[in-house]
């Protein structure tokens, strides 16, 4: 399949980044002598699975580079339009594949065999138009204790979501006004539960729905076959979104120098 990195946006003025980041982007911050986003690009490059890359929000003057083509793309406005945009441009000529990986580009920790891991659930149950990948506070404690991502508790498992994801381009055949409020919640779990109704808000704040009861009253709602995909990656979650979260990765990331 082909993989959309969204590297759009630009960061508020008294984001406490601002001033480390490129152009007032977040994916252009660098880590260990290089942007955010090349680090996802060399991941996505490597693996055994992604043909082309298609860039969103950036140039080519960022001179990023991959092993594997990449097209750029304008950004179209929110996050919504942008994913948008980006899925119908990757799936236009005739592509044999119809889903594409979508990844946040601020995802530095990713690696291959993780991309590799993604496509393989999709392979094995294809039928799905959207896959969400969610990590167990468990997983992400262990590999990032220190992270403090925003947590769900279910009936079954208390989870966070994740920024790599696969969607089919029939979702977009048609606007769907309430995917697009949902994808403007990304960062307030609750928020994206309150959308779903009230009744699914009181369920999940009482713990009694397990992740796929809630994965099924979530994908009737929006009328789409989705899947919620348990992650043992946690880096498939921990972006940069603080500065503490940054040097997190950079700590991290020596390893990889």
């Amino acid at each position: 399949m082909h993989a959309l990195v969204l590297a759009g946006g630009i960061l508020p003025e008294d984001d406490p980044l601002r001033s480390q980041a490129p152009e007032g982007k977040r994916c252009l911050l660098n880590i260990h002598g290089k942007p955010m986003v090349q680090w996802v690009l060399d991941a996505l490059g490597h693996s055994k699975c992604i043909d082309d890359i298609y860039l969103i929000g950036l140039s080519e003057q960022q001179k990023l580079v991959a092993t594997k083509p990449i097209h750029y793309l304008q950004e179209e406005g929110g996050l919504f339009e942008n994913i948008r945009a980006g899925v119908m441009a990757a799936t236009e000529n005739n592509h044999p594949s119809s889903k594409v990986m979508l990844a946040s580009g601020d995802l530095p920790a990713i690696q291959p065999e993780m991309v590799d891991w993604l496509c393989f659930q999709v392979t094995q149950d294809p039928d799905a138009v959207i896959y969400y990948n969610v990590i167990t506070q468990e997983v992400m404690s262990s590999r990032f204790p220190h992270a403090k991502r925003t947590f769900v508790r279910l009936k079954d498992l208390t989870v966070c979501g994740g920024d790599m994801n696969v969607v089919d381009r029939d979702l977009f055949v048609k606007e769907n006004t309430l995917w697009k409020k949902l994808s403007n919640a990304r960062k307030s779990p609750l928020k994206q539960v309150s959308l779903l109704g009230f009744d699914s808000l009181i369920l999940v704040a009482l713990r009694l729905v397990t992740l796929e009861q809630a994965v099924q009253r979530v994908c009737k709602k929006l009328g789409v076959d989705g899947r919620a995909l348990v992650t043992p990656y946690a880096e498939m979650g921990m972006d940069a979104d603080k500065p503490y979260q940054l040097e997190i990765l950079r700590k991290d990331l020596e390893n990889y120098i």
